[in-house]
């Protein structure tokens, strides 16, 4: 008799666990469930995503290296890969590259256009990097001085650092303003890595500015 109370004491100790808090313990635990489902189903849409774009990007290049190249079918291609695959590293590398073939053939503003891009729609450190120094390189070609100072404030992590000082002394020296073009080179300096390959390059312009 005593076993039977105690099995059904249990019973409604069960009974009131599960009606105060069983079944949202339940619910956090299909949610939690549903989630983990959702980053693995995202990481693999992501992993499909950045293969397909990889391989858009190696016919780009093909077509880019084409002596006959179709700069209006090149720029349609890479509207395709941002639109579609915005937010892969392949869609970066393709714009700068478009970019540069721009810049070669002395369309600025296009190839502004393209790293202004970069800049707003890939967020990888070099990626901003990179867009950031060469859309400072297009201003200071175009001779727009403060628009190319203003990019070249753009935030970046430690490591790039040096490349965007260094292109700012570059815009200074252009502007005439060899003081603050040599204190810029000296800033860049003190924050390159040590055997840099840039590093030579560097030093000469100090000297030149000394």
């Amino acid at each position: 008799m005593a076993a039977h109370i105690e099995e059904q004491q249990e019973i409604d100790n069960f009974k009131y666990f599960w009606s105060k808090i069983g079944k949202w313990l339940f619910v956090a635990l299909v949610l939690a469930a549903l989630g983990y489902l959702g980053k693995v189903l995202y990481d693999n849409h992501l992993k499909g995503q950045n293969q397909e774009a990889a391989a858009e990007l190696a016919k780009m290049v093909e077509k880019a290296q084409a002596n006959n190249a179709d700069t209006k079918q090149l720029n349609a291609d890479l509207q395709n890969l941002q639109q579609n695959y915005g937010k892969t590293i392949a869609a970066g590398q393709a714009t700068l590259m478009t970019a540069a073939t721009e810049f070669d053939a002395g369309r600025y503003d296009v190839a502004a256009g393209h790293l202004k891009w970069v800049l707003d729609n890939q967020k990888a450190p070099l990626m901003q990097a990179l867009a950031a120094q060469r859309l400072a390189t297009v201003k200071l070609q175009q001779k727009k001085y403060d628009e190319a100072l203003a990019v070249l404030n753009t935030a970046v992590e430690p490591d790039f650092e040096p490349l965007l000082l260094e292109t700012k002394g570059d815009v200074l020296v252009a502007q005439n303003k060899p003081k603050e073009a040599l204190a810029a080179y000296q800033q860049a300096a003190a924050k390159l890595a040590k055997g840099a390959p840039s590093g030579e390059l560097l030093q000469i312009k100090i000297n030149q500015l000394k």
